[in-house]
């Protein structure tokens, strides 16, 4: 075995190490995920179970990460959808 063998082989363990810490980083992620999902899932059947519409909550959540005014060109485009086919 010579040098670069050496050098190759203890790359390779330390890469090996590090992927490993990466890849156990993303499960623990993916735990964490499914974990708050679970939370969240819950927060709606109580919601739910309290007489309100999680339909239109959900939707409510999704429009405040928006911006107000693409809420409001949105909303402009729908109403003018809505007069056209009668509604």
């Amino acid at each position: 075995m010579n040098d670069s063998d050496d050098v190759t082989e203890s790359q390779y363990k330390i890469s090996a190490g590090e992927l490993r810490q990466f890849v156990e980083r993303f499960e623990r992620l993916e735990a964490e995920k499914k974990d708050i999902a679970d939370q969240q899932k819950e927060v709606m059947a109580e919601a739910k179970g309290r007489g309100y519409d999680t339909k239109a909550m959900r939707k409510l959540i999704a429009m405040r990460k928006r911006e107000p005014q693409e809420i409001a060109e949105e909303e402009a485009v729908l109403e003018v959808y809505k007069e056209a086919l009668g509604m």
